[in-house]
């Protein structure tokens, strides 16, 4: 018996790093995906190779955090945390197929994390909540990788529906699902990799997270959202100039979301994308995880005639989302080109993205 099971990227349309806060987040599954082909075998070890790496990896199913580093750190996490939840785990072989790029800022780990487990889990007969199984792929990234993320790679991923975006609420982990069709309303969704690989800079991601966590303890509440009722006012009491520019990001990006959420149900794409332009500035001022390469395509596709553009994923490289009306797709694509090897960068990769299918078997 031989389980295939495809997860996707995402784009998160709008609400960065606030997801590990409690707040608001909406992001859209790509078309573009990683496929997880798994044949069971009764041995204990899972060996997987990936048409993205040399090497394969051979993992123990009693594995445990450190015996397993680099990419197969992933796989790994998975048969780990999926014991840790009480589920049997299988040895066997695995392979990994991808159409979805690495680095950029797309969530390749999380699509790969959840392949991995709808692969696993349907070897054993499993029938995982999706909540239930974000939280085991997100304890894998947590917990066995160590990189300190939220849920919000892991849900887009395993709830994502053509032309819809979802909105999460991580304080509750609940995703409400929101219309998102821009081409039916004359525009394109525009991604722009910048090839310049995304990467936490020096611990970057977890010197936010505990910058938050920090302002949050100042406040007096376990998470940011239990402010998000007052307003940025709220933040006087912070200690730290910085943690309360951190903070004041989370809470004005919460409201830009629900904004932007109520923009879409009015069709008015145009203030959808002011909103997604002042969540850039938001990420570049207050919560510093743009790069001077990631601000020139953003401004640059907006100067060109997209109505917003803003830096997704994490930060630190990566890529950009703008909003474009269809008639102006030309304009905007050629003038990020120009500018960007103008400026001595590489040639960014641009292409039309749009809400596609979540995770599934054989999908």
């Amino acid at each position: 018996m031989t389980i295939s099971y495809t997860a996707p990227g995402r784009v998160n349309l709008i609400g960065e790093h606030t997801d590990y806060n409690g707040g608001y987040a909406l992001p859209i599954a790509l078309p573009q995906r990683i496929t997880a082909t798994f044949t069971p075998a009764q041995i204990e070890t899972l060996t997987v190779v990936s048409d993205r790496a040399e090497d394969s990896v051979r993992i123990d199913v009693d594995t445990v955090p450190g015996d397993v580093t680099g990419w197969g750190a992933y796989p790994a996490g998975v048969v780990w945390a999926l014991r840790q939840a009480g589920h049997p785990v299988s040895g066997g072989t695995m392979s990994l197929t991808s159409d979805l790029p690495i680095g950029s800022g797309l969530s390749s780990s999380a699509a790969l994390e959840c392949a991995v487990l709808g692969a696993l889990a349907g070897a054993a007969g499993l029938e995982l909540d999706r909540i239930e199984a974000a939280r085991i792929a997100q304890r894998a990234e947590n917990d066995y990788v160590g990189a300190p993320t939220g849920l919000l790679d892991q849900l887009a991923s395993l709830f994502g529906e053509i032309s819809t975006a979802l909105l999460i609420d991580f304080r509750d982990v609940a995703v409400h699902p929101v219309e998102f069709d821009p081409d039916a309303a004359g525009f394109t969704l525009l991604l722009i990799d910048s090839r310049a690989p995304h990467a936490h800079v020096d611990g970057e991601y977890a010197a936010r997270r505990a910058s938050c966590e920090r302002a949050a303890a100042d406040l007096g509440v376990a998470s940011l959202r239990e402010v998000q009722h007052l307003g940025a006012e709220a933040l006087a009491s912070v200690k730290d100039p910085v943690d309360a520019r951190r903070a004041r990001h989370v809470l004005t990006e919460n409201e830009r979301v629900l904004d932007f959420v109520a923009a879409l149900g009015e069709l008015d794409f145009a203030a959808a994308g002011k909103l997604m332009t002042a969540s850039h500035a938001s990420m570049r001022d207050d919560f510093e995880i743009t790069t001077a390469h990631i601000d020139l395509l953003a401004d640059t596709a907006v100067a060109a005639g997209a109505v917003g553009a803003r830096m997704t994923g994490g930060g630190f490289g990566g890529c950009v989302i703008a909003l474009v009306p269809t008639d102006q797709t030309v304009t905007v694509v050629d003038a990020v080109r120009k500018a960007a090897v103008g400026a001595g960068y590489d040639e960014p990769e641009l292409s039309r993205v749009y809400a596609a299918l979540g995770a599934g078997a054989g999908r």
